[in-house]
């Protein structure tokens, strides 16, 4: 179950992180500027939120490092992907972001779990321990 669970949370994160968050990183100077603005805070910020999200968050929850904390940003991208973005859009063009966020609800769920690095290292802070897992 565990190994299962490894293979879910690595799979999702690395592919956020690869197809999505990358090319952001790669092609920022030609994006930044006509970069969707769904939310109305410029394509700048957009462009460096969805970034941080799709890239770094994606690889702390692919080594399994405060997996619910890193699972958050990567929700709320998604969910402005997908109930914002793509609003107007059929289903079939919405249906990857609807993916990767129940996906990463799955990893805000599930935590970090056995194999990871946060279990490995034992890092906790404390009684809000299971938030970071």
């Amino acid at each position: 179950m565990e190994v299962s669970y490894l293979v879910f949370r690595i799979t999702f994160a690395l592919t956020m992180a690869y197809a999505h968050g990358l090319p952001k990183l790669i092609n920022y100077s030609s994006l930044v500027d006509r970069f969707p603005d769904p939310i109305g805070w410029g394509s700048q910020v957009s462009l460096t939120l969805a970034m941080g999200a799709e890239l770094f968050a994606a690889l702390f929850v692919a080594f399994g490092l405060f997996t619910r904390l890193m699972s958050i940003p990567l929700i709320i991208t998604m969910v402005v992907a997908f109930f914002i973005h793509h609003a107007a859009d059929p289903f079939a063009q919405r249906e990857l972001a609807f993916l990767f966020m129940m996906g990463f609800v799955g990893t805000f769920i599930g935590g970090s779990g056995h194999y990871s690095l946060q279990n490995f290292f034992r890092l906790s802070a404390g009684k809000f321990s299971w938030w970071l897992r």
